[in-house]
């Protein structure tokens, strides 16, 4: 049948700038990492692209978003894409695009958010204890949330929005990293710095420039709505930027490049959920939020020795919260037909804050339990030795630099 060529074509381009953020993120941590744990770091976050694809075409999207109205899980009717003719139209979208598109971009989503937890535990996790940690917090974890916010489950039902991943991917894998933090305690080098911080700076901007196929293009189509969300998401990841950078510039009296860095995915991670449903003028708020209330977030991690080494729970978890809430407090009916509390919807603004609290709580105990489990099967943390090796040369036997080279 005919596709509009326009909105194929901005999706497929979306999709391919969601595929993107997962590599952003390996530079990101691998720039964070100690020098002894870059190849590990970025390991990890390269491998879901291949497992998590697999797992996605054999029965995540069947489950996420095949039948289940109402429910928390779908169901196995559409496992391998069974029934699913290649040139069959997205239903969401009026026709305008395949649904193997829409199927590619949910699934590059998928992709990027568990791999956004293994920053916190650095240096610290048995890849073997990793792999299965990838396949069953998905399955566990991201599919149910995926289906009740997005597949027309439990939490849609009940009128909860996020436009991006706010609850979907940002708040539940904050808050398993900060599980996973607490399970595997404390590396014995809490004081090893970045090995490289022009590579967290093009991490960075790999991911600022995907994040715009995150927002923009989770509208599923372009209209102004569209352009709304990708404005909103580069402003309020400039304003959380700058923010942090004063902030932290006054309090050690020195402005940081790594806070300015940190300060924009902060400002990225917290737009997300709202992006699509307020006004220009909440973006700058929104942002304010991020680069003010993160930065405190990370303050408090680091006051009660949560040895989250890449500020997952305070830039990515505590965003995903916060941004949530400020959705329920900014949406607009003028943007895009949900009014928030400032419109006097305190209905709205308390489904926002009940599911992504009740959704980060559920996260953080399914974690932490399932790290349990997994450790009866295989060993989940490295051993001294390998942690004072560096999981480069113990685990993967590479260097991510050869010193004797040039």
């Amino acid at each position: 049948m005919g596709f509009d060529t326009g909105t194929t074509t901005f999706m497929i381009l979306s999709t391919s700038l969601v595929m993107l953020m997962t590599p952003g993120l390996a530079f990101f941590y691998g720039g964070l990492a100690g020098k002894r744990n870059i190849l590990g770091i970025m390991m990890q976050t390269f491998v879901s692209l291949g497992i998590t694809t697999i797992l996605w075409i054999g029965f995540g999207y069947s489950l996420c978003f095949s039948g289940g109205e109402g429910a928390i899980f779908g169901n196995f009717d559409w496992a391998f894409l069974n029934g699913i003719p290649f040139d069959q139209a997205y239903s969401g979208a009026n026709g305008k695009y395949p649904t193997y598109i829409f199927i590619a971009y949910q699934m590059m989503f998928a992709v990027i958010t568990p791999t956004l937890i293994t920053g916190a535990f650095v240096n610290r996790i048995t890849f073997k204890a990793y792999l299965i940690f990838l396949v069953a917090w998905q399955i566990f974890v991201y599919y149910p949330f995926v289906h009740m916010v997005w597949g027309g489950g439990l939490l849609a039902e009940w009128g909860v929005l996020d436009f991006a991943g706010g609850i979907v991917v940002h708040a539940i894998a904050g808050f398993a990293a900060l599980a996973s933090v607490i399970y595997v305690g404390k590396r014995k080098d809490t004081k090893s710095p970045p090995n490289s911080i022009p590579l967290v700076a093009i991490g960075t901007g790999l991911l600022w420039f995907g994040w715009y196929g995150f927002n923009a293009g989770s509208e599923l189509k372009v209209d102004a709505v569209t352009t709304t969300a990708f404005l909103n998401t580069d402003v309020a990841a400039s304003v959380a930027g700058i923010t942090w950078l004063v902030i932290e510039w006054i309090k050690e009296g020195r402005p940081k490049f790594v806070g300015l860095l940190t300060g924009f995915v902060a400002g990225l991670a917290t737009i997300t959920p709202a992006a699509g449903y307020v006004p220009l003028w909440a973006a700058i708020v929104i942002g304010l939020v991020a680069g003010s209330l993160c930065f405190v977030a990370v303050q408090f991690k680091n006051k009660w020795g949560w040895d989250d080494a890449l500020d997952v729970w305070g830039v990515h978890g505590m965003g995903g919260v916060f941004g949530t809430i400020m959705l329920g407090i900014f949406a607009s009916t003028t943007i895009n037909g949900q009014s928030g509390l400032i419109e006097g919807n305190f209905s709205f603004f308390m489904k926002e804050t009940i599911a992504v609290i009740a959704a980060a709580a559920y996260a953080f105990v399914f974690t932490y339990v399932m790290l349990i489990v997994i450790n009866l099967i295989t060993k989940v943390k490295v051993s001294k030795e390998v942690e004072d090796m560096g999981l480069d040369a113990a685990l993967l036997g590479e260097k991510a630099y050869d010193e004797g080279a040039l």
